[in-house]
């Protein structure tokens, strides 16, 4: 049996490493893991590309994450796994052998993770109750046949309770297995919350859905925010050759000349793949020195990138020139710009950023050395690209200077870190390791 776990998440980064290595040993034994984004804005976009075959971006919700983590599969059977939620050692085997004895779709039982006594009673409710029912929640890490998942439609694209509406329309094909050996799931909604509280909400909720209210509506009273429309924008990229001598000099430190080109091209493509996993609108990348250099000729042949050479002058005349040429072709398409330096930069904080363009003229996401990893623009405001000390910690509040000069509306959003120092270099490999 071959096997594709697809796992939605939405700000997952503390402990997310560990969660994913611990799947590692069903991935020797040739399970699938993907990924679904649905527009993070911390690090779980970059800890996913290191620890997962895919990484996805979606619209935000659970259905429609976990749909289009199935979408295209040939594997035998899919396993739709919380991020909160432990699989038992043996948990392919466990299902691999449910299908075969005749069940075509199933579940495990579940143990909450936590040291509140009630929720062990709680969790044996749980288990009971699908047992008797026939229905699964997300908790109980759901797997079903590939062909039975599409033949019945996947996952309606409702805001809340598709786990269970799949269930029921599952149900008319066969009961499903019910596994006993437990998955684990945080008890962290019941611990911050309450326990008979959270109880007493879920029976709420399942009720009004059972007596016909909106899943919009339950997803609201539930905690989800609501899903916000996602908005064009070009993307800007100004990336460096990956030639040593000439880019990330400052890692040679401890990655040598050679090595720290080698991690300029692993920027870049990183920094690509985010951008087109955001799909906002046209990309460009700006190349410095030109075009020419066998790397950049690679993407555009391979990847229809276009490229095109940077301005020359300091950065801020780069920028300017970038800018510029973007908004005399296309004035009303707002337009983002970026650098690879930023590995912990995620589709969602691009989404992000271009929403913010609805309302303010431009758009800054602050980098911790003083910078900032993205400047975003509804229109072209070319003080901000002048007079700015760059490369120092004076960069982003100079800019915020220019900006009130200019009388332009601007707003800034969470601060990023980005990799040019020995010290950054080290906190990248931390992350990708084991990030909380």
């Amino acid at each position: 049996m071959t096997l594709r776990i697809v796992m939605p998440v939405l700000n997952e980064a503390p402990g997310l490493a560990q969660r994913l290595q611990a799947l590692l040993p069903l991935r020797q034994r040739g399970a699938e893991l993907v990924l679904v984004d649905g527009g993070s804005t911390d690090a779980t976009w970059a800890i996913a590309r290191v620890h997962a075959d895919q990484v996805l971006l979606a619209p935000r919700g659970r259905a429609a994450q976990m749909n289009a983590g199935a979408c295209g599969s040939s594997a035998d059977a899919l396993l739709f796994l919380h991020a909160d939620t432990a699989l038992p050692g043996q948990a392919d085997r466990l299902i691999a052998a449910a299908l075969q004895q005749g069940s075509h779709w199933g579940r495990f039982d579940v143990r909450i993770d936590s040291a509140l006594r009630a929720l062990r009673l709680v969790a044996w409710a749980m288990n009971l109750r699908s047992r008797i029912s026939g229905i699964a929640t997300g908790d109980q890490a759901l797997f079903v046949e590939r062909r039975l998942f599409e033949q019945v439609g996947g996952f309606a694209p409702i805001a809340l309770m598709e786990d269970i509406e799949l269930s029921r329309r599952l149900r008319h094909h066969s009961r499903p297995a019910c596994l006993r050996q437990p998955v684990r799931t945080s008890g962290r909604r019941w611990e911050r919350h309450g326990v008979w509280r959270t109880v007493g909400l879920m029976w709420w909720l399942r009720l009004a859905y059972f007596l016909g209210a909106a899943p919009a509506r339950l997803a609201q009273r539930y905690g989800y925010g609501a899903v916000l429309p996602g908005l064009p924008a070009a993307v800007g990229v100004l990336a460096k050759a990956p030639r040593a001598g000439f880019a990330k000099t400052r890692l040679a430190a401890v990655l040598g000349r050679h090595g720290a080109a080698r991690a300029q091209r692993r920027f870049t493509l990183g920094t690509l793949a985010m951008v087109r996993a955001a799909a906002l609108g046209p990309l460009t990348l700006h190349c410095a020195p030109d075009q020419q250099h066998r790397f950049f000729r690679a993407l555009a042949a391979r990847c229809g990138l276009h490229c095109q050479p940077q301005a020359p002058g300091d950065l801020g005349q780069r920028m300017l020139g970038a800018a510029a040429q973007h908004f005399s072709v296309q004035p009303q398409l707002p337009l983002l710009l970026i650098g690879t330096d930023c590995p912990v930069l995620a589709p969602g904080h691009l989404q992000c950023a271009a929403r913010a363009l609805q309302q303010h003229d431009v758009v800054l996401i602050g980098a911790q050395d003083g910078g900032y990893v993205l400047i975003g623009m509804r229109r072209l405001v070319p003080q901000v690209f002048q007079g700015i000390a760059w490369s120092t910690p004076q960069v982003l509040a100079q800019t915020r200077d220019r900006l009130a000069d200019a009388g332009a509306s601007w707003t800034t959003l969470d601060t990023l870190w980005d990799v040019d120092e020995p010290a950054d270099w080290r906190r990248l490999q931390q992350l990708e390791q084991a990030h909380g």
